[in-house]
């Protein structure tokens, strides 16, 4: 029996991004993160998965294991909402340090969604990608997944870039619980109220 996924962007979309995160300890979820996941995973019973890219490995700039604390952190802090991550995939390599074969998991890439459905037996039909970047949208429309863009993190920038492109994601949201509202109500029809 497949079941349907939300796969999400990590840094600008459900925690804020000071860039290459490497301290567990600077770890802060974005306003009403926990809430929205609680709500997406109890209301519509699916796999939450993260897809990031983690270029900051490949430079030198934080450690695998870096990276592996703080999706901990991550999930300490959502279990506080009753809620966890089920799997975090992130790519460490990119093409200006590894050459382009080895960074061939990096999102618009969609090899670790399909991992992921893999690993989780996911129907990626019922499913959906959100993030705050182009790469995010370019990542689930890849996939085959309806994308939504959060304006946190990279997100109003990356609004005007797909606007210029013709490459809009499915809907824009506010935010995570925004985002969320959407899922529900797209999926399940279900309205969510603040």
């Amino acid at each position: 029996m497949l079941t349907p996924a939300v796969f999400l962007d990590r840094d600008g979309t459900l925690n804020e991004d000071p860039g290459y995160l490497g301290d567990e300890d600077k770890v802060k979820l974005l306003p009403d993160c926990g809430r929205a996941l609680f709500l997406l995973k109890n209301k519509l019973n699916c796999k939450l998965i993260v897809i990031s890219n983690q270029s900051g490995v490949d430079r030198g700039l934080i450690t695998i294991e870096q990276v592996k604390k703080v999706n901990r952190k991550i999930n300490e802090l959502l279990s506080e909402y009753n809620v966890s991550i089920d799997g975090f995939y992130f790519c460490p390599f990119h093409p200006e340090f590894s050459g382009e074969e080895k960074s061939g998991c990096r999102k618009p890439s969609a090899e670790m969604v399909f991992k992921a459905a893999d690993d989780f037996k996911i129907d990626l039909s019922k499913s959906y990608f959100v993030g705050d970047s182009v790469s995010d949208i370019e990542c689930g429309k890849n996939a085959g997944l309806k994308s939504i863009l959060v304006k946190t993190g990279f997100g109003v920038e990356s609004v005007s870039t797909l606007q210029k492109q013709n490459n809009l994601p499915t809907f824009v949201a506010e935010n995570i619980l925004d985002a969320v509202k959407f899922i529900l109500n797209d999926s399940i029809g279900e309205n969510i109220e603040n």
